[in-house]
Order: C-alpha cells, then sequence, then structure tokens
C-alpha cells in the first residue's frame, strides 16, 4: 500500500506542530509564524521487541561506582578569548551551535578556527552551502595561513556529506549554514522547521558515533535568535552568539549554553583587515576614547564570568519639551532605568518628572547586571546637575527601592582592574569597605550605604 502523506503545520518560533493553521503559536504566542510542510508517517516498528534485543545486545544499567570518568579531550583553536568561552578549548565530540547576525564575523571565525587546528596537524574539513570554493579562497586568501590538513567542500546533500565525513574521517567539520542543508528522507524545502531539526539530528550522531567536533552555522532572526525551533538549542552542547553592531569594528561572543563550561564567560573580538583579533584588554578597550571633564560620566565595573570589565555609563538629562518625559536605554534594562529615577525621585529629592533621560552604556556592551545602578545613579545625577564627576572616580553597587548601596560579588577583582587602569578613587558599597581597605593600600576606598552618600562624596 502507498504510503499515505499528510500536511501539517510547524510554528517557525518555537516548532509547534498542529494539524491546522492558526494565527497565534500556543506554545510561544508568536503571531503569524506557522508554515505547512508535508510529513511522511515513520516506518512502523516491530511490536513487543526492543531495540537492543532485535539487535543481540543488552544495556545493563550501571551504579554510579561503575561508571568510570574520562578526561575530556580539548582542541586548542589558538583563540584564547574563544577559548575561554568554550570553557577551556574545543571538546573532542561536541557539537556547537554559532549564531549572529549577518556578516558580524562568524564565517571568518570559523575559518579561522579551521586554520588553527590544521596546524595542529589536524584534519578539518570545511563544508560550505552558501559560497562557492573560489569565494571561500578569496577569504582565506585575506587571513592566511592554512595547511594542507585544511580541506573545503561545497554541498547542501546532507547524505552526500555524510558518507563524505566517514570516508575523510576529520577530526573537526564546520557547516556553513545548517538553514541550507537538506534530508532527501524529509520532504519539506531546506531551512524549514522539518529540515532543520532533522539535520541537525544527522549531524549529532555523526559528532556522537565518530567522535568528530561538529560546528554548526545558525542564521538569526530579526529578534536575534537562532532561526529554526526552539528545539534546535536543547540539541547541541554548546550555544554561541555573536553581538554588536555589523558596522562596528568590536565583537563580543557569548556562550548562552555550554554542557563543558560556564555560560558566564564572554569574547571580545575587533574586526580587522585580516579577520577578527581578540582583544585581551576590554576594559582599555571600552574605556578608549573616552571624554574628560563632561557632566553625566562615570566608569563602573561589571562581571562577566570570572573576567571584570570597566564599563563608561553615559546619562543625558534635559528638559521635555512635551507633556510626558522621554526616557531611553542603551545597553541596560530601560525598566531598571526608570526604576533607578525613581528611586533618586522618591528618596534624593531630585525633580525628574519634566525632564527627558537618556542612559547609554559606551562601547556597545549589553549588561543587564544591578551593580551598574550606582554608576547609573551618579551619572544621572552628575548631567541632572550638570557638574562633571572626576575621571579618575570608579563606583560599582546595586541599589535597591529604600536607596540603599547593596554588595555585589567579586570586589576584590573589580577594584583590582580599576587599579591596573590608573584610578585613583573607588566608591564601593559599605559592606565591603573594610575587607577591600585591607587588601588594597594605594587606591581610595570609600564604601557608601545609601545614593545620598555617594553624591555627598562625589
Amino acid at each position: 500500500m502507498a504510503t499515505k502523506i499528510k500536511s501539517v503545520f510547524f510554528c517557525q518560533s518555537c516548532g509547534y506542530e498542529s494539524s491546522k493553521w492558526m494565527g497565534q503559536c500556543p506554545g510561544c504566542r508568536e503571531w503569524n509564524t506557522f508554515v505547512e510542510e508535508t510529513v511522511k508517517p515513520a516506518a512502523k516498528a516491530v511490536k513487543g521487541v526492543p531495540s537492543s534485543a532485535a539487535s543481540g545486545e543488552y544495556i545493563q544499567p550501571k551504579t554510579l561506582s561503575e561508571i568510570v570518568m574520562n578526561d575530556e579531550e580539548r582542541y586548542d583553536t589558538h583563540i584564547g578569548e574563544l577559548n575561554r568561552v568554550l570553557g577551556g578549548g574545543l571538546v573532542k565530540g561536541s557539537l556547537i551551535l554559532v549564531g549572529g547576525d549577518p556578516g558580524i564575523g562568524k564565517s571568518t571565525i570559523l575559518l579561522q578556527v579551521a586554520g588553527n587546528i590544521s596546524g595542529d596537524k589536524r584534519d578539518v574539513l570545511y563544508i560550505s552551502g552558501e559560497e562557492s570554493l573560489q569565494q571561500i579562497k578569496l577569504r582565506a586568501n585575506r587571513i592566511g595561513g592554512f595547511t594542507e590538513q585544511l580541506k573545503f567542500m561545497c554541498e547542501t546533500n546532507l547524505s552526500n556529506i555524510e558518507e563524505t565525513i566517514s570516508r575523510q574521517k576529520p577530526q573537526v567539520v564546520i557547516i556553513d549554514s545548517i538553514q541550507t542543508m537538506y534530508n532527501e528522507s524529509v520532504s519539506s524545502a531546506p531551512g524549514s522547521v522539518s529540515q532543520v531539526r532533522e539535520s541537525t539530528s544527522v549531524l549529532l550522531r555523526i559528532a556522537k558515533s565518530m567522535n568528530i567536533s561538529v560546528f554548526i552555522v545558525g542564521h538569526v532572526t530579526k529578534e536575534g535568535q537562532v532561526a529554526g525551533p526552539r528545539v534546535l538549542e536543547h540539541m547541541v552542547d554548546t550555544v554561541l552568539y555573536f553581538e554588536g553592531d555589523r558596522h562596528a569594528s568590536y565583537r563580543i561572543l557569548r556562550a548562552v549554553k555550554n554542557r563543558f563550561g560556564s555560560t558566564n564567560e564572554i569574547g571580545v573580538f575587533e574586526m580587522q583587515e585580516k579577520g577578527l583579533v581578540e582583544v585581551t584588554n576590554p576594559s582599555e578597550f571600552m574605556l578608549d576614547g573616552r571624554p574628560e571633564g563632561a557632566s553625566g560620566s562615570i566608569v563602573t565595573c561589571s562581571v562577566e564570568g570570572t573576567r571584570p570589565i570597566l564599563i563608561e555609563v553615559q546619562a543625558l538629562v534635559t528638559r521635555t519639551n512635551f507633556g510626558f518625559p522621554r526616557r531611553q536605554a542603551n545597553g541596560t534594562d530601560y525598566n531598571r532605568v526608570n526604576l533607578l529615577m525613581a528611586v533618586l525621585e522618591k528618596r534624593i529629592g531630585l525633580q525628574m518628572s519634566d525632564f527627558d533621560a537618556y542612559v547609554n552604556l559606551a562601547g556597545g556592551m549589553k549588561v543587564a547586571e544591578p551593580s551598574l545602578d550606582l554608576g547609573i545613579c551618579l551619572a544621572l545625577v552628575s548631567s541632572f546637575k550638570n557638574k562633571p564627576i572626576s575621571d579618575d572616580v570608579i563606583a560599582f553597587g546595586e541599589v535597591g527601592l529604600s536607596g540603599e548601596v547593596r554588595s555585589v560579588s567579586m570586589g576584590d577583582a573589580r577594584v583590582s582592574e580599576a587599579k591596573k587602569l590608573g584610578f585613583k578613587t573607588c566608591i564601593v558599597p559599605k559592606a565591603l569597605e573594610s575587607k577591600l581597605k585591607k587588601n588594597f593600600k594605594d587606591i581610595e576606598i570609600i564604601g557608601v550605604s545609601s545614593v545620598a552618600d555617594a553624591m555627598k562624596v562625589i
């Protein structure tokens, strides 16, 4: 009897499946995301026969003491910022998804990684479904430094790709990109929900069964998330996102998911003519070009994983020309800025209800850490009173609704970073003052218990 083919509707945002079209997805609540796809039912399994029994094998469950731990074998990518984000290097047999806006540098950094790993006498296979071999060679000549261990291939058929991998047996495979791959067993078009999901499943099986490290490049939606079903991020071992403006020189690589390391680490890169160059001192890079003697500007410190980063907080407070004041935040939480302005108005007595307020984190960083609260408050007050803050002052601390300044983690690392870049005074929460004064003798530590105290110090 002929195989019956049916049509189903998939949500392009989360992969929710429905037998009919719906305007709003019940899973992710997005509108107009359902697309129709034709699917073939899977072959029926033999009833009463487990898969392991059918193959003549039986998997014996093990106790915790019987499980043997092996050290994870990692490849050095020779890019320190990438190694940091990955948790110490590329884990053998892992599946890594790299997402980001078009033109931000996903293919560039993976081509650099391929060249570095192949330089260690390891076989690397770079498979592109978007560029021809001539286009890849143009970019490779610009980057430079490749060996015969690196091989290139232009293919979108997963059956041919799997056959090539099984014959070549490379140690690292790069797929650019997953939206261009198609599986012949799936009748839908490349880039559809079904194709992306099934193609990733095939690559996951290749990575685990052959112990090959696989990089997957993923396109992103206009919201900045990897296109395709949400289950795609659950299938892979690591999800990396490139952040930053494609027209700016800086790039920030952030791990959203990592089974082999921390998700708090970030890598900072600068786009140059010969590719992405790692920025080993992000604080100095972020503070480059800071104006001197300008009101509404102060330096604060954020911690990303184990790395402290100094960031300039800029604020502009001007009298509004309309009945309703305008508020805008760039790089930090908009609602958090509104909350801090309400604290200043209630606890300090600043009448800011008739003023527009704009807050910006210079350098393009996006930070939601509460340690920026004190810096944002002082920058707003400085702009409101049009009085500049000394250039050698740094402030950090969380601000509560009562106007109190609460303690934050890793105070030693923050002050050490400030000292390294030549700052003379640190305004810190009162709870950290005694400890920091013992550890740092050649930098002035001032502890404050409230925003009002910090204003008096400034």
